[in-house]
């Protein structure tokens, strides 16, 4: 078939290899100090290494090549996986000598109180004195936040709070990097966050569940313009498209130092 795939010029890549921990489909390998594409089956076409790429030898071509197979892509995950979970370290294998407990011993805690759904309404900081009162209230660093929990993977579904709400997916890095998070995406919005890096699986499934469950007036993604966040966004899009509903979506990428890139509607 004729599609959309990612183009790397051999000449002009330098083997830092930042395309290959990118590229989360795994289509990417060092090869004798030189990035290579391996298996065009692999290649979703994103685009996520190109970005990664310091001397921008990676482009988007468009030719004949064999489509995506996602079913290949996450037997493959799998199978990797499979294979970091049987490798026990010595640490592990220590730690568990010294506590006399095997893994399973250890009991299952349920009901966190971490991830009961709370909806609240933040008021403004009482003042200890008259004269500190005129201060502005970005100087006292009051928050904007009106739910919890907020992490995707926590929050509960059906939590009463997504009715009419208009709703803020941010990535974990971005209210660390950008200095007015809370006024100018959280403030008004409830707010859940992810990072697509450091969580295992996708939030596709989680998202659908919650977009398809409730009433959502509006989406705001905030991701930072590093290449793992476009998982974020790719999870947020398909979740739409799987809801079947007609969400308005805005997207805003922030800068690691803080700047907005840019903003788009999808």
């Amino acid at each position: 078939m004729i599609r959309q795939i990612i183009h790397i010029d051999e000449e002009k890549c330098i083997g830092c290899g930042l395309c290959a921990d990118a590229c989360h489909e795994g289509a990417i390998a060092m090869v004798n100090g030189k990035a290579k594409l391996m298996r065009e089956d692999y290649c979703d076409g994103l685009g996520d290494c190109l970005p990664a790429c310091p001397a921008d030898a990676i482009s988007f071509v468009t030719r004949e090549a064999p489509a995506y197979d996602a079913a290949a892509v996450e037997a493959a995950k799998l199978e990797k996986a499979a294979k970091t979970t049987n490798v026990k370290t010595p640490a592990a294998a220590t730690s568990s000598i010294i506590s006399g407990l095997k893994l399973t011993d250890a009991p299952v805690h349920t009901g966190c109180p971490g991830s009961r759904a709370q909806s609240f309404t933040q008021q403004s900081p009482a003042h200890a004195c008259p004269s500190s009162a005129s201060r502005d209230l970005d100087d006292v660093g009051s928050s904007a936040l009106s739910q919890w929990p907020i992490q995707i993977k926590l929050v509960p579904v059906n939590a009463p709070y997504f009715n009419d709400a208009d709703l803020l997916i941010a990535a974990d890095c971005t209210a660390y990097s950008y200095s007015r998070f809370h006024e100018d995406f959280i403030k008004g919005r409830i707010t859940l966050i992810g990072c697509p890096k450091l969580d295992d699986g996708d939030y596709s499934e989680k998202l659908t569940e919650i977009f398809t469950s409730n009433k959502i007036k509006s989406i705001h993604l905030v991701r930072m313009m590093v290449p793992c966040c476009g998982r974020l966004s790719k999870a947020v899009a398909n979740a739409i498209a799987a809801s079947g509903k007609q969400i308005p979506c805005t997207i805003t990428t922030i800068s690691p130092q803080g700047e907005i890139i840019r903003t788009e509607r999808i």
